[in-house]
């Protein structure tokens, strides 16, 4: 198969997507441009703060996206491109778009509040308080894994190569850079009024001006456990900060490498083609199993594997907590639910779509069993599989061995690096919103917080005890139930989609669009989930591992009961609408 027959066949499907049935989900769902939104009711300057269509786009997408479209694609590349690329699609249009903007349309209505609060509006409060400590406790996951994963990246070891040195620190400094930018960017258009479009240009300039001084110039050589306890400050002061001055900027101008990025692997595989070398040499369909032989693919049966695997591609529990976490505090009018809600997690499709050319044209590399010859070939993680793809296809018409191979490499795994810091610090604040909810009765704000509940609620708390916990876990053993945070991200999809198909069918709106990818979601996280407790149930007999894997055993029993009583519930709400409605 031709990598470029893919990307264009699967922009035309999502566009099309986009037109008509996004579109018309806009129209059955009631979304009204006349309605003021949360950003303006309840504006306080710090969460709550209308932003410029554009720029809430870009912290939106950046904040959605990561590595994830691009790592779940590539692992779940040993099933072949057809499967791959059937979910992507698919899941995109019909599950995940859906899912994204029915959140953040169903959040706006409640006052910019999380899924929880609309669970309560129609399920109760205590299918919300269940459904918070759930997402909390996936969060600090979350904040645990990526500020290990960043401070992995920033850190300079002893035993490291000078090269590979040489990229932490650069990484590191440019990140640095990044975040000054951002700030002056935010107080150039929020207090002194700069038009978008000047600064937006100016904001670019700067972009390539700090990656040539961080390229040429990083004297910051720290350790990762240091970097730790720094990113730990950082999130700390981000996660309280006016979002104007930090999160919509640094997001918005972030976008602009992942823009860079989709357009550099559009002409790396459309100039490929073009010169006869876009072949695709991953099978069409390998199989219901995989081995994961080499350490770097997805391994079990296609189902649920495969679902579980390309997530943000797809569909993402994550993105509901964004889009009724921050994007829904900012959005400046209804009408931008549509492009901002359905249209990112298109965008972030055709991303997933690249990552799969990418695998698919140095497969016969990456598809080696031994684990040294993937390291040997710089081909041992998705992110350099993503860029080792799509700078070899640049390499096709500008020459194997030009500069500009190495250019496009380098820039195309420092954008993916971007965007986990993105990540790391939206999910902190994600975190410290669910955090204060917990406390609260439904339709509760802060300031109707009483007693102990008023501490707990308060911003400050709530953030020192989010960032302790996630830092505290990154450092000591996340890595031992990641494992577990598919499945789990998968399961907070399904009841993202529960959520806002009880919330319609109580104001009375057709939601039957949620019904089966809701159900999907659920078998396939249950099914997941069990196979996991059988895996670790035999590790526990045998004596492998045995206090991890009891954790392991323990979360996911957990979970399972969490998704079936949540399920009840919610089953239970939807029958009895029904039959309300029948009345009527």
């Amino acid at each position: 198969m031709n990598a470029a027959v893919i990307l264009v066949l699967s922009i035309i499907l999502l566009v099309c997507g986009y037109l008509f049935y996004g579109k018309w989900l806009a129209k059955t769902w009631g979304v009204d441009e006349s309605k003021t939104t949360p950003s303006h009711d309840m504006e306080d300057g710090i969460d709550y703060v209308p932003a410029k269509t554009p720029v809430l786009m870009g912290h939106h997408f950046s904040s959605i996206a990561g590595a994830g479209p691009i790592n779940g694609p590539i692992q779940a590349a040993v099933f072949g491109w057809v499967p791959v690329f059937l979910w992507i699609i698919v899941g995109g249009i019909f599950f995940g778009a859906v899912h994204d903007f029915g959140a953040l349309f169903a959040s706006i209505r409640h006052k910019g509040q999380s899924i929880g609060e609309v669970i309560a509006d129609s399920m109760g409060g205590k299918s919300k308080k269940l459904f918070i400590v759930f997402a909390y406790l996936t969060l600090l996951l979350v904040v645990a894994a990526f500020a290990s994963i960043v401070a992995s990246t920033f850190g300079v070891n002893p035993e490291m190569a000078e090269a590979a040195a040489n990229a932490n620190a650069s990484t590191a400094m440019i990140s640095l850079l990044f975040i000054l930018l951002a700030i002056v960017f935010g107080f150039a258009v929020y207090r002194r009024n700069a038009p978008v479009g000047i600064s937006t240009v100016l904001g670019i300039v700067g972009i390539i001006i700090i990656v040539a001084i961080g390229l040429n110039w990083h004297p910051i050589t720290l350790s990762s456990k240091v970097w730790m306890i720094i990113l730990g400050f950082y999130i700390l002061v981000a996660s309280v900060t006016p979002v104007w001055i930090l999160l919509q900027p640094r997001d918005y101008l972030s976008s602009f490498l992942l823009y860079f990025m989709i357009v550099v692997a559009f002409i790396g595989i459309i100039g490929a083609a073009c010169t006869g070398n876009a072949g695709l040499d991953i099978p069409a369909f390998t199989g219901f199993t995989a081995a994961n032989g080499n350490g770097l693919f997805a391994k079990g049966t296609l189902f649920p594997a495969l679902f579980i695997t390309i997530a943000c591609g797809a569909i993402s529990g994550f993105h509901s907590l964004v889009s009724s976490g921050t994007t829904a505090k900012q959005i400046d009018n209804e009408k931008d639910a549509l492009p901002i809600g359905y249209g990112a997690m298109l965008i972030e499709c055709v991303v997933a779509v690249i990552a799969l050319c990418a695998v698919g044209y140095v497969w016969n590399t990456v598809s080696a069993t031994d684990p040294e010859a993937l390291k040997s070939a710089g081909l041992a993680a998705p992110t350099a599989v993503f860029a080792k793809g799509i700078s070899q296809m640049i390499g096709t018409f500008v020459g194997a061995e030009s500069q500009a191979v190495t250019v496009a490499y380098s820039m195309l795994v420092l954008a993916v690096s971007v965007f986990c810091l993105t990540s790391l610090d939206t999910a902190t604040r994600l975190a410290r919103y669910m955090f204060q909810e917990f406390w609260l009765e439904p339709g509760q704000s802060a300031e109707d917080a009483t007693g102990y509940k008023k501490v707990l609620v308060n911003p400050y708390v709530a953030t020192v005890i989010t960032v302790v916990l996630g830092i505290a876990l990154g450092m000591t053993g996340y890595a031992k139930i990641w494992p577990l945070f598919g499945a789990a991200n998968q399961l907070l999809a399904a009841l993202g989609l529960l959520a806002v198909a009880t919330w319609l069918g109580k104001i009375g709106k057709k939601n039957k669009m949620f019904f089966i990818p809701m159900a999907f979601m659920l078998v396939v996280t249950i099914t997941s989930l069990c196979f996991t407790l059988k895996t670790n149930l035999s590790n526990i007999m045998s004596g492998t591992e045995a206090g991890w894997s009891i954790v392991r055993f323990a979360i996911s029993a957990l979970l399972v009961v969490l998704a079936i009583i949540l399920a009840v519930d919610g089953v239970k709400t939807l029958m009895n609408q029904s039959k309300e409605s029948a009345k009527a």
